[in-house]
């Protein structure tokens, strides 16, 4: 594409727009200015909840994805990539999944997520790359991010991933059509609008609210289908440092009553798992026991306990 579509491509998209309700932003005092901005902010769950059909709709994809042991690879450029490595880094540590199985790609690489590569975003073919680098198959969804809906890299990766049959996602707040009509073709089309930034351009405000808000959807509503969460409280958490295992075991004290020293007692018979000490105590069963109704469930543990009733 010549310098000069380029240039009508990006000065037409609602990134690039000026916003008329701050055009005096930069004579404002303080306050003004932060008003103006957190005016601005209150717009963003409001788009956010129009589109909740279609988060609802990338959900099930990938909670079907994961229950066939496959992963979910978030892709983007500058700050839509650095979104997408924060929500995979907390998977592990608040749901007890692997590394692999919620993974983020950055166009640039590592050193992109500290230092911006600004120019690596404009490889198409890296992000067609990345699908053969990765492994990815017909199991994995690839969820690209990208605030303007034109970023090569991520057109690169959804055009690769829906050529083998890779179920994909597209997170942009640009309108549904204007992405189809820059070219990204996914299943799924996650596009709130939010309008213009405060500061055009920047977004990193008011679109990456946005996204953050989607991604935190996306993997805590597949986590809960997944048997993750008992009521609204996490109990797949991994104990590695001191906080998460008294974290753990206030969590057993909560939902099975027990004392301190008996949820530390339970916590080491379950070798760790804050779910099968919560089944010993809701149901008054061993290690081996517990372990197997927790399998028989699927790992919920709800249905754990519902099963032992029944077989009572």
């Amino acid at each position: 594409m010549c310098d000069n579509n380029i240039f009508n491509e990006i000065i037409n998209l609602s990134t690039e727009q000026v916003n008329p309700k701050t055009i005096n932003i930069d004579s404002a005092s303080t306050i003004e200015i932060l008003k103006m901005i957190n005016e601005e902010d209150k717009i963003v769950p409001f788009a956010v909840e129009k589109v909740i059909p279609e988060i609802a709709v990338a959900v099930e994809i990938i909670v079907n994805s994961f229950k066939n042991n496959g992963r979910l690879f978030y892709v983007g450029a500058g700050t839509s990539g650095r979104l997408g490595i924060i929500d995979a880094a907390e998977c592990p540590p608040t749901f007890g999944t692997t590394p692999e199985m919620v993974q983020a790609i950055i166009a640039g690489g590592w050193q992109a997520v500290f230092k911006a590569q600004e120019g690596a975003e404009d490889n198409f073919y890296d992000g067609v790359k990345i699908i053969k680098k990765y492994n990815i198959t017909q199991n994995d969804v690839v969820c690209g991010i990208a605030a303007s809906g034109r970023t090569p890299f991520v057109k690169g990766a959804l055009s690769e991933a829906k050529s083998k049959g890779i179920k994909t996602i597209i997170i942009s707040i640009s309108s549904k059509q204007k992405v189809i009509e820059l070219g990204i073709e996914a299943d799924v089309y996650i596009c709130p609008e939010v309008g213009p930034e405060v500061i055009a351009g920047s977004t990193r405000m008011k679109s990456g609210t946005a996204q953050k808000l989607i991604l935190n959807m996306l993997s805590t509503a597949s986590m809960i289908k997944l048997g993750k969460v008992y009521n609204n409280i996490m109990i797949d958490l991994q104990l590695t440092n001191n906080k998460l295992k008294e974290r753990a075991k206030n969590i057993i004290m909560t939902l099975s009553s027990v004392d301190y020293e008996k949820a530390t007692e339970l916590l080491a018979l379950s070798k760790g798992s804050v779910k099968i000490a919560l089944i010993m105590a809701l149901t008054n069963t061993d290690y081996n026991q517990a372990k197997n109704l927790l399998e028989q469930a699927n790992g919920f543990v709800k249905k754990a306990v519902d099963l032992n009733q029944t077989i009572k």
